[in-house]
């Protein structure tokens, strides 16, 4: 008898450690060249209200993706993670805008105006609920001959062992599809209990890019920003480029569609002109999955007294980069941490696990720390902006939350790095965007202090250590 219980047992180990373990798809954990930086700027949305009761959100990003879409003629390719109408089961109070549908019509209208026009969309299932409901947005996007990818989470690593490995065994064979058996998540209505099972992995193609041709060069969008109706009060952050470095991030879309569709579908691109570099000196890089990490860990790893870190980020869990920052701090560094509270998701009220107890580590180790002034909508932005006393500077933003699942190659996800001396104007802007909400200038509510989510208790910092270490979370 105890044989036959050991041999289920150690089936399930096998499974969950050759899950987490196994090889990943050629083209992930992807870090580009540094090119010359052409044609950067950045991206923000912000929600910080201007007076009580009054939204003052500046958006940026979606128009400059509305922009580009309506400027490409040759290629448009996108890969963004909510694609969808959903509002979550509790109203937002915060004023919405229909990204999903103002995205969907923008690419049809410029489809029907350049028939010839390649346009290829790559998501994540979760807009399909696992399969267990038709996307409208999808479904018309096809049916105008669009190319429509849902990218294949079972090629990517389990962050969530604990569950995936019985999934695998018990659930997978049954596949996804319609069904009512199971409360849908995200919206009112019911779905698939295969369905629901399958969301329980905790996978995700979190990445947010667009790239399109512009003119005779390509233009790329990289942001934390999703075409989500419900997200879209959200403060967010993007990056715009152009030249070669676009390339690199059109590889990276590339190696998704290799295990997902057809990388065939993305037609060659002929070499780019050379480009003039922006003023002022910087360089740019493509980073995707681990590589962001190492990214951010050797940039904060190599800080000396005087330098200053600014991090603004919705989620900051992973223990590398919290022990990463906590020694820079002691060598002198200066730092700044601004975090979500992790008190609303759509409606939802939530009791700010784990942003308030590493906000609480940070801030016992003397680290300033401050939350974003949020009502209803969230902090989602990622950055990570560095400058240093001799001048080097470093901003890295896009889809990567600073959390194990967004870093250790489980998720997909898309960063920007941009390195120089400081004179290009986007370090200035990186830092004038994190001042305001920093110090709440231009009339914004931008943050508050840290006492006002201050939260000590033992048991829940207990809670994120466990959920972070095991990926029973979604965080």
């Amino acid at each position: 008898m105890p044989l036959l219980l050991l041999l289920p047992a150690a089936l399930l180990v096998a499974v969950g450690l050759y899950q987490r373990l196994k090889p990943m798809p050629p083209g992930l954990d992807f870090a580009g060249r540094e090119h010359p930086a052409t044609g950067l700027r950045l991206l923000t949305d912000c929600t910080a209200l201007a007076q009580p009761g009054a939204p003052g959100s500046g958006q940026q990003i979606f128009d400059a993706f509305f922009a580009a879409i309506r400027a490409a003629r040759r290629l448009i390719v996108l890969d963004v993670f909510l694609y969808n109408s959903f509002t979550g089961t509790a109203g937002c109070q915060c004023q919405l805008r229909p990204l999903a549908e103002e995205l969907t019509d923008c690419l049809l209208a410029q489809k029907g105006r350049y028939p010839q026009l390649t346009i290829v969309v790559i998501t994540d299932p979760i807009n399909t609920v696992y399969g267990s409901i038709t996307s409208p947005h999808f479904a018309r996007l096809t049916a105008a001959g669009i190319t429509v990818v849902a990218t294949d989470l079972n090629r990517l690593r389990d962050s969530n062992p604990c569950y995936s490995a019985l999934w695998h065994l018990c659930c997978r064979p049954w596949g996804a599809g319609p069904g009512r058996l199971a409360a849908n998540p995200f919206d009112p209505g019911r779905i698939s209990l295969r369905s629901y099972l399958r969301l329980l992995n905790f996978k995700a193609n979190h990445r947010k890019v667009l790239i399109a041709d512009h003119g005779d060069t390509m233009l790329g969008l990289v942001s934390s920003a999703n075409p989500h109706g419900a997200s879209s009060s959200h403060t967010n952050v993007g990056l715009a480029l152009t030249g070669p470095a676009v390339l690199d991030l059109l590889a990276s879309e590339r190696a998704v569609l290799a295990f997902s569709g057809d990388p065939r579908c993305i037609p060659a691109v002929a070499p780019l002109p050379a480009a003039t570099p922006d003023a002022g000196a910087a360089t740019v890089q493509i980073v995707t999955e681990r590589a962001i990490k190492r990214t951010a860990l050797a940039a904060i790893d190599s800080t000396a007294a005087g330098d200053r870190i600014d991090l603004l980020i919705f989620y900051l869990t992973d223990r590398r980069l919290i022990r990463s920052l906590k020694a820079a701090q002691r060598r002198g560094a200066i730092l700044r941490i601004l975090l979500d509270p992790t008190k609303d998701a759509f409606g939802r009220a939530r009791q700010g696990v784990p942003n308030r107890q590493v906000g609480n580590e940070l801030h016992r180790a003397g680290i300033p720390v401050r939350w974003a002034d949020t009502d209803d909508e969230q902090c989602h932005a990622k950055m990570l902006a560095i400058s240093r006393q001799d001048g080097d500077h470093l901003l890295l933003l896009g889809s990567a939350n600073f959390t194990r699942r967004n870093l250790d190659n489980y998720n997909l996800e898309t960063d920007v790095a941009v390195r120089g001396k400081g004179e290009h104007g986007v370090f200035a802007d990186a830092g004038r965007f994190f001042d305001a909400l920093w110090h709440n200038r231009e009339g914004r509510r931008g943050s508050l202090d840290y006492a006002a989510f201050a939260d000590p208790s033992p048991l829940r910092r207990l809670l994120y250590r466990f959920l972070e270490a095991t990926g029973l979370s979604t965080f």
